[in-house]
């Protein structure tokens, strides 16, 4: 849990990765029943569905989170951020890979807008911690809003505004998230997919402010 890296890595310093991942990921989503990597682009989602990424910690509890959002049609975690190529669990943690734990959301935004999720993003964790979540400590519990699109980046940029100056009338310091256009998703092992749903008394890490979003926002 602690002595792990809290600074990235020199990208010259990362480990290098590999070509093709080490497993086979389920087609399916556990809970949703829908395609486990589904995509606007190859059908696999509903026409007009739009994909949206995010960082916030140990990404079994965030994963349900999002899963349970009315309006999401499917997610997967993964590793996003860094430099090396398919990692595994073992690599992100070891803080030699860059990577953060991220979650990969599809969702019907007649439902669900981006801007709803990435408000759902602030409240369930805690933006402001840093290469960390509560007691979990490492680079890959960093914060990130990854956008797919000059619209999803300014939603993302303006709600970080207006979170980040309700927390700091509150007390909070800084918002760390990191911000910047979306970067490979290497989907995690099979194991970690939906595992709050195959292990339900698992792990949940949900350090939060407790501030919820502005209403007026």
């Amino acid at each position: 849990m602690f002595g792990r890296p809290t600074q990235l890595f020199p990208e010259d310093r990362t480990l290098a990765g590999r070509d093709q991942a080490l497993f086979d990921l389920p087609a399916k989503h556990r809970v949703l029943g829908t395609p486990l990597l589904a995509s606007p682009e190859d059908g696999t989602a509903p026409e007009g569905a739009e994909v949206a990424y995010f960082g916030l910690g140990c990404f079994w509890g965030a994963e349900e989170i999002f899963w349970q959002t009315p309006g999401v049609y499917s997610t997967a975690v993964g590793y996003q951020g860094g430099t090396t190529a398919n990692p595994t669990y073992d690599e992100v943690c070891s803080g030699q890979t860059n990577h953060t734990e991220a979650v990969r959301v599809v969702f019907d935004p007649t439902v669900v807008s981006y801007a709803d999720l990435v408000k759902k993003f602030f409240e369930v964790h805690d933006p402001t911690q840093g290469m960390r979540q509560g007691n979990d400590v490492g680079t890959q519990y960093r914060s990130a809003l990854y956008y797919v699109s000059d619209a999803q980046r300014e939603t993302a940029e303006e709600l970080t505004k207006v979170y980040g100056d309700e927390i700091a009338r509150r007390g909070y310091g800084e918002i760390t998230t990191e911000i910047r256009e979306v970067p490979t998703f290497y989907a995690a092992e099979p194991a970690h997919q939906q595992y709050l749903d195959r292990v339900p008394n698992g792990y949940r890490c949900h350090a939060n402010t407790g501030i919820a979003f502005p209403a007026t926002a």
